[in-house]
């Protein structure tokens, strides 16, 4: 995959992570356990897009 396909696609996981995590800290009982995880997901993703934009 060139850097710029692997970009597009690890910024829609990334916006899918951002959505997931809205979704769960807006339900009634929000598992913050999950939220932690996909906080920790999303960041990981976020550095990687900043890793490949320098390139």
């Amino acid at each position: 995959m060139v850097p710029q396909e692997q970009l597009e696609v690890l910024k829609a996981r990334h916006a899918n992570l951002e959505r997931a995590i809205d979704e769960e800290a807006h339900r009634p009982l929000p598992d913050t356990v999950q939220i932690h995880t996909l906080k920790r997901e999303k960041l990981k993703i976020k550095d990687e897009i900043t890793r490949l934009s320098r390139s």
